[in-house]
């Protein structure tokens, strides 16, 4: 009988074990499922507030015409700058020599030599060396920077090959790239008005950076002269020109954006010289500074334009271009982590770091076609130090890189279709067929391929069938040095001789 007793109490004991047991685990199961449903529920709200419907996207268009407009009519009238950059002779084909270009664009600069060959001749053959820039000269004097590049660009003409010999009388030519914003006072000079990307040499700000640069060639006994100042997204217009007569847009997608366009010269009121001859003069539109009350943007866009060097300034930048895509999905990350646990109890320390989490990283992620998504686990492993993450989580994360990159793309692409509307070009006209062709580059663009798939098609949707048939997207590589090199060829003066 007493055996008995034991054995129901054991029995009830362990019966009480197995319930509790299972009491914890259906705990467990709940509090998962209820974190799972919060996370989502913070998926689900960024992907409303990201949305780009169509009607919102055609509003975002005429917001950027409208401010085109303006940024034309006056200066200061826009967050567009829509500067005059006194192109307006662009490339035919059948330009014809030799010439040089310089691109400063950053830490590095290169060097080019490029032979023209005239009508059907193309470009013959093209050389270029790339120069890091120390550190100490980044923040030093304009003479030590600009002697550091003409001594290396001294060095670059010096390995001339004969068949790079100039006609007697004639003086080499070069297109200089700076990428640095600049009031450009004519084709061949322009103000620096300041440094960016970590640049800080105070003395050179309000001087002409041609004459900067013309001094420091003659210290090093260069002759050559600059025909052309110009930035990287005029120099992929040009690029694209110079293949195909059609091209009258370019667009730059990659650490940041810009976009440039031919504007007809009486459209501009503040244009107060003589017309050009062609009738055309490009326009640098600075566009990464656009913003209206259309833009579909979010908290956590909010945050990191608050917390960046330029809080209020180049907005648009700040939600189409690389430098800034990867940092918006680390910043949902970070807050899943840190609300919903999303990747266990305590949040990964490196998911902290801002920028941490690269465009080029975001990419590789979103374009994972693995069954597993292993890409995705092993970029959260390697950079984030997330390991063991589950299938339905790396869902997740793909998730947020197609939201980020597809409201960008797609902002992108209204941007377009407003440069098309000021231009004219985004309605059919009977009985015409005006071929539109834009120029491309920038490492977002060519990389990123779901980003510039989606960019592409949604202009297609948003000028309609019947227009699309008339508009390309090309992409016009290496605008920023070999796009400088045939402006100072378009712009030579010899150009007479050239054309003869």
């Amino acid at each position: 009988m007493v055996m008995g007793k034991v054995q129901v109490g054991a029995a009830v004991i362990c019966a009480a074990t197995v319930c509790a047991a299972a009491a914890l685990i259906v705990r467990h199961r709940m509090r998962c499922s209820s974190r799972w449903a919060r996370a989502m529920a913070i998926v689900k709200e960024l992907e409303e507030k990201c949305g780009t419907p169509i009607a919102k996207l055609k509003q975002v268009a005429d917001a950027m015409t409208v401010e085109m407009h303006a940024g034309l009519a006056s200066e200061g009238g826009s967050k567009l700058k829509m500067i005059i950059s006194y192109v307006d002779n662009l490339p035919t084909g059948d330009e014809k020599g030799l010439f040089y270009a310089l691109d400063l664009g950053g830490t590095n600069f290169r060097a080019l030599r490029v032979q023209l060959g005239g009508k059907d001749g193309g470009i013959v053959n093209q050389e270029f060396t790339e120069v890091s820039i120390p550190p100490n000269l980044m923040v030093g004097s304009s003479d030590a920077l600009f002697d550091y590049i003409a001594a290396a660009l001294a060095k670059f003409v010096a390995e001339e090959g004969e068949d790079s010999e100039l006609p007697p009388g004639r003086q080499r030519e070069l297109g200089f790239t700076f990428s640095f914003p600049v009031m450009q006072t004519s084709i061949d000079s322009g103000t620096l008005i300041r440094w960016t990307k970590g640049f800080s040499i105070d003395d050179t700000v309000g001087q002409d950076v041609v004459a900067e640069l013309a001094k420091a060639m003659g210290r090093h006994g260069i002759e050559m002269r600059v025909s052309a100042l110009v930035n990287d997204t005029i120099g992929t217009l040009a690029g694209g020109r110079y293949f195909n007569k059609d091209v009258l847009v370019a667009v730059i997608l990659g650490t940041g954006t810009n976009a440039a366009y031919v504007e007809r010269a009486q459209a501009i009121p503040k244009w107060h010289g003589p017309l050009p001859k062609s009738g055309e003069m490009v326009i640098n539109m600075e566009w990464g500074n656009f913003r209206s009350s259309h833009l579909p943007l979010t908290e956590y866009d909010h945050a990191m334009d608050t917390e960046s060097l330029n809080p209020g300034e180049q907005i648009f930048e700040k939600i189409t271009s690389g430098m800034y895509l990867g940092e918006i999905v680390r910043r949902v990350l970070c807050r899943m982590a840190e609300e919903v646990a999303f990747f266990g109890d305590t949040v990964p320390p490196k998911l902290k770091v801002p920028f941490i989490l690269r465009t080029p990283e975001m990419s590789a992620m979103h374009h994972d076609t693995s069954s597993d998504l292993r890409v995705v686990g092993t970029k959260l492993k390697d950079i984030l130090e997330i390991s063991n993450t589950s299938l339905k989580t790396r869902k997740v994360v793909v998730e947020l890189c197609n939201i980020v990159a597809t409201r960008g793309a797609r902002l992108a692409a209204a941007g377009i279709l407003g440069i098309l509307k000021k231009m004219g070009r985004d309605t059919p006209r009977e009985g015409e067929i005006q071929k539109t062709v834009i120029a491309m580059d920038g490492g977002l663009y060519e990389h990123y391929t779901e980003f510039s798939k989606c960019m592409e098609n949604t202009v297609n949707e948003l000028v309609g069938e019947e227009v699309s048939k008339s508009i390309d997207i090309i992409h016009s590589n290496d605008g920023s040095g070999i796009g400088a090199a045939l402006l100072a060829a378009s712009h030579s003066q010899y150009l007479e001789v050239v054309d003869s």
